[in-house]
Order: C-alpha cells, then sequence, then structure tokens
C-alpha cells in the first residue's frame, strides 16, 4: 500500500476527542514565539530601479535608519548586484536584513539582457538553499537564509506608462520573487496624473500577464486592510531622511521653494502605506510566500529536470529509492552508450591515421625508388664521361708517346749530318 493511501486513511480515521481537564499543548503558539524570538528572523528585499530614482533613501526612510550606500555612475557597462546585510534590533526582536540593489540597471545603451543578471542572481539563491537542503547532514536551523523575499520594483514618475524594460523584466521575475510596484518620487507628478498613472500601470501588467504581489485575504484580521491596500496598488512614495519642522513637530519631509512634502503624511504620498503593508502586516506571509511558492517551484523544476518524478507513467507513486535506482540505470546505460560511441570513434581514428601513415609511406616508397632511379641515370652518365676520358687519356698518351719518338728519331738524324759534316770538313 502506498504511502499516501495510509496517511489518507490515518486522517479519516481520526476522531475528536473533549479533555477533561487542562493539558497545556494551548502554550504552543506562545512557544513558537519564544523560540522564533531567540533565534531571530531574516527579510531580504530587492530592489529595482534605474540609478538614481531613490532606491537608497527609501531603503533608509523604511527602516529609519543610514545603510551604508555608495554612489553609482550612470556609466556602467553591464548590471552587477550588490547585496548588503544588517543585524538590526526593535525591542526585543532581532532581524537580519539584506539588501539587494542593482547597480546600472537601465543604464545602458542595449538593455535588451538588462534583467538576467537579476534573475540569475535570484536562481543562485534558490540554488545554494536547494544545495544545503539536500545534504546529508543539513544545518537549516543556523542558516543563513539568503533567498529574496520581496522586490521593491521602482518605476519612473513619467506619468505616461510603463517603458518596455519594466514589463519585459517584471515579467521574467514574478515566478521568482514576490513584486511589490512602487511609483518613485512621486512628488514630481500631480495628484490627478498619479491617479491616472496607477490605473494606466496596473491596466499595463494585467494586459501582459504580470502577476504582482497581492496582500492575502485568508487571514481575517487583516483581510479588510489587505484588501483596501490591494486597491492602491502601486504605491506612490517619496523618500527622505531629512528633518523639517513643520509647526511645532520635527517629521521627515523633502521641503521645496513652494511647499514641504512630508513622508509619512498619507495625504502626500503612500510611504506610510508601503511601510504599514511591507513591514507591518504581511512580512512573515512574503517569507512564506518565497518558501511555498517560488522556492517550491523552482525545487520542483530542478529535481524535474534530474530526473525525479513523484509518479510513474502509470500515475502510480514511485519512492524516492526506485527513482534513484532507475535514474542510476539510466546513466549507466549512457555512460555505455558514450563509452561505446567512444571506442567506435577510436578505432575510427586509428584506422585513418593507419592510413594516412600507409599513404604516407607509399609516397616516401615512389620518393625514394625515383631518388634511386635518378641517382642510377647520374651514375651510369658518371661511368660513360669517365669512359670517355679515359679513352681520350689513352689516346693522347700514345699521341704524346709517338711525338716524343718522331722527337727522338729527328734529333739522332739531326746529330748523324752534323757528325758527318764535321768529319768532311776535316778531311
Amino acid at each position: 500500500m502506498a504511502s499516501s493511501d495510509v496517511a489518507q486513511q490515518l486522517d479519516n480515521s481520526a476522531r475528536p476527542l473533549s479533555l477533561s481537564g487542562h493539558v497545556g499543548f494551548d502554550s504552543l503558539p506562545d512557544q513558537l514565539v519564544n523560540k522564533s524570538t531567540c533565534q531571530g528572523f531574516c527579510f531580504n528585499i530587492l530592489c529595482i530601479g534605474e540609478t538614481g530614482i531613490g532606491k537608497s533613501t527609501l531603503m533608509d526612510t523604511l527602516f529609519n535608519t543610514n545603510f551604508e550606500n555608495c554612489e553609482s555612475s550612470h556609466f556602467e557597462p553591464q548590471v552587477k548586484l550588490r547585496a548588503q546585510t544588517y543585524d538590526l534590533q526593535e525591542s526585543n526582536v532581532r532581524l537580519r536584513l539584506t539588501v539587494v540593489n542593482t547597480v546600472g540597471f537601465g543604464d545602458q545603451m542595449n538593455k535588451h539582457d538588462s534583467f538576467q543578471p537579476v534573475v540569475d542572481y535570484i536562481d543562485r539563491q534558490y540554488e545554494t538553499y536547494l544545495q544545503e537542503e539536500l545534504k546529508i547532514k543539513r544545518s537549516l536551523h543556523n542558516y543563513h537564509d539568503s533567498r529574496l523575499h520581496a522586490c521593491l520594483y521602482f518605476i519612473s514618475p513619467s506619468g505616461h506608462s510603463l517603458k518596455s524594460l519594466d514589463l519585459v523584466t517584471m515579467k521574467k521575475l514574478d515566478s521568482k520573487v514576490n513584486i511589490i510596484p512602487v511609483i518613485a518620487k512621486a512628488d514630481t507628478i500631480s495628484k490627478s496624473e498619479l491617479h491616472k498613472f496607477k490605473i494606466k500601470i496596473m491596466s499595463e501588467l494585467v494586459s501582459n500577464g504580470v502577476q504582482i504581489y497581492q496582500f492575502p485575504l485568508d487571514d481575517e484580521t487583516v483581510a479588510k486592510v489587505n484588501t483596501t491596500m490591494n486597491g492602491h496598488l502601486p504605491f506612490a512614495v517619496v523618500g527622505s531622511t531629512e528633518e523639517v519642522l513643520v509647526g511645532n513637530k520635527m517629521v521627515k519631509a523633502r521641503q521645496y521653494p513652494w511647499g514641504v512634502v512630508q513622508v509619512e503624511n498619507e495625504s502626500h504620498c503612500d510611504f506610510v502605506k508601503l511601510r504599514e503593508m511591507l513591514i507591518c502586516v504581511n512580512m512573515e506571509d512574503l517569507r512564506e510566500q518565497t518558501h511555498t511558492r517560488h522556492y517550491e517551484l523552482y525545487r520542483r523544476c530542478k529535481l524535474e529536470e534530474m530526473g525525479f518524478r513523484d509518479t510513474d507513467p502509470e500515475s502510480k507513486p514511485v519512492s524516492l529509492q526506485e527513482t534513484y535506482e532507475a535514474k542510476r540505470t539510466e546513466f549507466l546505460q549512457e555512460l555505455q552508450r558514450r563509452e561505446e560511441e567512444m571506442r567506435q570513434l577510436f578505432v575510427q581514428r586509428v584506422k585513418e591515421k593507419e592510413s594516412e601513415l600507409k599513404d604516407a609511406e607509399r609516397e616516401l616508397q615512389g620518393r625514394f625508388e625515383q631518388l634511386k632511379r635518378l641517382h642510377a641515370e647520374e651514375r651510369n652518365v658518371l661511368e660513360d664521361k669517365r669512359r670517355v676520358l679515359e679513352e681520350d687519356q689513352s689516346s693522347f698518351n700514345k699521341r704524346r708517346a709517338a711525338a716524343q719518338l718522331l722527337q727522338a728519331q729527328s734529333l739522332n738524324v739531326n746529330g748523324k749530318k752534323d757528325k758527318d759534316r764535321k768529319n768532311s770538313g776535316f778531311m
């Protein structure tokens, strides 16, 4: 019997009982709260927007502190993600906050792949968590979770429509992270234009199939406020750490020649709404959605790519051991197939090399025979020349000997004549 069937039978066989006295398990929520308080929490925010749109200022304003922010230039050759982690504490609750900023986003001439570094970064965090989860010896209780829980997407307050880069990027990210769109520097656009701009943005997101984060309605305690706040998306925000005296009170505001824009005044901007929804009301839901929805989708796709399935082709449950054995067998078969292909390729290469060597040997043998013939011909020519030379030398020697004989005979005759002439003179 399958394990799922057993679990179903156990669920169906459970029957309610009444207690005759206090037991104590009603303190479980308190125990959970105490344990969570001791362990602390982590929350990771991704800020996407063009350089100078106010991402760092808004983060400082949201958490009432000054993060270590480095100014970014508008001349970055490519998009880079910079993560900075901080330990915060409010009352007795500790929060490890990671702010990830997109440096150079939207600054390049060619913005075609500006979203890719962001997608790769999110996937790397999921992959790191998955690898930790798959370890034999896991330490998830003290593991620093770097998965991104919320993405604040900063929209330029143009008042017209979303840029193509915004639509493409949000479409690529909506299945990977909880996207909360915000209109940055909302004090640069009039109230009527801002209202029309919000409607236009939501219409474009719906028509392009972009799924942004919706505040949950399943909890009755926050369902009403979340329903109202869902109608205010995207939030039009203003950030400022500068304090201005308004009346007899110092408030965070931006001061202009024509007046003062108060950051925490809900009639001026939606900053308070964003802070309430992001931090005070729905932070845990954002963390849960990241784990149960986005990470689970990544995990399922990754394991399916590795060949793991919950059921076989006949829709019967398959255990992890069976899947592993099947995958191992498949791997070994694939390994054998590749070994056979490599062996055949090696044999073919050897044959080709032998053929090349034989051709080279035949060519060398032909050249050797040709040189041998040339050598024999040259030797015959030299022998003929030597023979002719010897004949010429012999003929020359004969002529020289004859000439010498004639010369000797001539000398003898002349000597005899001289002697006879002398003898006749004395007589």
